[in-house]
């Protein structure tokens, strides 16, 4: 996906709006404002709010397939890998609440299948990491064998979703990091052998 600065100026724009006042203010009008432009300026680069919002989340998805694949090749240990990737997981949404906001944007606005198709292909792409490392673990027997590698990898997504949904909820009013490596710790724990 080749994103122009432009566009990615734009697209960060428009994820602090939503950001500071939530999806109502994510208009075309205040973007365009927010970015000294023209509403028909804002219109060369992005057809709509739903493009902004789609392009987030395919720039996302790359971003975490970037991540995690690097983190694969550092963390030879299955379990130092999948604390590695949730602890990048994070640091990322702490350092980058809109991205989060972005991923939570369905439900919020109309149905639209470009959001929920890059919702997807975000979760396909934690989940083929995760799963890798999970079962690297299996083989080795370091995680239990005793539920299929894509139960496990449920767990976890499961617990990295809800304590997420949490940290939005609460207006981002605690450490999102340090209490959701406690939580991915005592995960691991239950599923470790």
């Amino acid at each position: 996906m080749d994103i122009k600065p432009r566009q990615l100026e734009i697209i960060e724009a428009a994820g602090q709006l939503v950001t500071e006042d939530g999806f109502a203010a994510l208009t075309t009008k205040r973007l365009a404002e927010r970015m000294h432009f023209t509403e028909a300026a804002l219109y060369r680069h992005f057809k709509s709010k739903e493009e902004i919002l789609v392009t987030m989340l395919n720039h996302l998805a790359e971003n975490i397939d970037e991540r995690l694949g690097h983190l694969a090749d550092e963390h030879a240990d299955p379990v130092e890998r999948v604390r590695a990737m949730f602890d990048s997981q994070f640091t990322y949404f702490q350092k980058n609440p809109q991205y989060l906001m972005a991923i939570f944007a369905t439900g919020m606005l109309e149905a639209s299948h470009g959001i929920d198709t890059g919702i997807e292909r975000i979760m396909v792409v934690k989940r083929r990491h995760l799963l890798n490392a999970i079962k690297d673990g299996q083989r080795s027997g370091v995680f239990t064998s005793d539920h299929t590698a894509e139960t496990l990898g449920h767990i976890l997504m499961g617990t990295f979703r809800l304590h997420m949904l949490q940290w939005r909820m609460s207006g981002r009013s605690f450490d999102v990091r340090r209490k959701g490596m406690s939580l991915i710790v005592a995960t691991l724990n239950l599923i470790t052998c």
